[in-house]
């Protein structure tokens, strides 16, 4: 780590309150010669801290950059992971209120929804499966804190993977019914085709992408938990969102999930 804790804890206040004000500050890697994957780390882990202490309850957690579109798009080359809390789940009739946020974009992924722990090392595909009580259609909200999205990895972990909402579809399927590598998905923003892809843009199958979560996290002293959501990345690349904005996300053999803009 390249930061003192004080310095965390400092930026980890400022970008809170960025959040908290609907406002962007310029790129931690823009203002340190050397900004770390560990530096980011740390101030998410403090801003989860002060989350907690403000009454939020972590659900589950996020990954992201798991498609290679995405990476490109973002000029990035690893996936990140940031927290989940309850304040940040919505419910799929909700609608989205566009005033609560900076310049939002639209994800879709299927989410894992766990009944064991993964407290373990070198999880493999077959733990996942075990692990995992079900999956959902869903739809993630990302809101960059810093300036016109310029970010690097380590940025992206500071901001807790960019995460602002997640919409969960109303129906928890098996995941051993389905190869995740052969679902197709189509996104309709205002009844207009915008985007497609398969399972297998996201780290070759979704499975794989918890995998690396769950190994990850166990690394750092942070395991997945029984209950949580596990959002398993984007498909495609993101796309912007407008008041007025109606995105449905349709998976194949699995139904759909969708949101409207306020």
């Amino acid at each position: 780590m390249n930061l003192d804790h004080e310095k965390i804890d400092q930026l980890a206040e400022e970008l809170l309150q960025a959040e908290e004000q609907g406002r962007t500050i310029k790129p931690f890697s823009e203002r340190f010669p050397i900004f770390t994957t560990e530096d980011g780390y740390a101030i998410q882990r403090s801003i989860t801290e002060l989350k907690l202490a403000k009454g939020h309850r972590i659900v589950g957690k996020k990954i992201g950059f798991t498609s290679e579109k995405l990476r490109q798009q973002f000029n990035v080359e690893e996936p990140d992971y940031g927290i989940i809390t309850h304040k940040a789940v919505m419910m799929e009739q909700e609608p989205l209120v566009m005033s609560e946020f900076i310049a939002p974009k639209i994800e879709a992924e299927i989410a894992f929804i766990l009944k064991d722990d993964l407290n373990k090392p070198d999880v493999s595909v077959a733990d996942v499966i075990c692990a995992t009580a079900g999956i959902m259609l869903s739809l993630e909200i990302v809101d960059s804190r810093f300036e016109d999205w310029r970010v690097t990895v380590p940025d992206t972990i500071a901001d807790n993977a960019a995460n602002a909402r997640i919409i969960l579809g109303g129906v928890m399927r098996p995941l051993e019914a389905y190869d995740l590598r052969y679902i197709g998905l189509t996104i309709f923003q205002n009844g207009k085709l915008i985007d497609s892809a398969t399972g297998s843009s996201v780290s070759g199958n979704p499975v794989h992408a918890v995998v690396w979560l769950a190994n990850k996290l166990y690394e750092l002293g942070y395991p997945l938990k029984k209950g949580e959501i596990v959002m398993s990345g984007s498909f495609t690349p993101v796309h912007n969102l407008r008041v007025g904005d109606h995105v449905r996300a349709v998976f194949d053999r699995l139904g759909e999930v969708s949101v409207v803009c306020k």
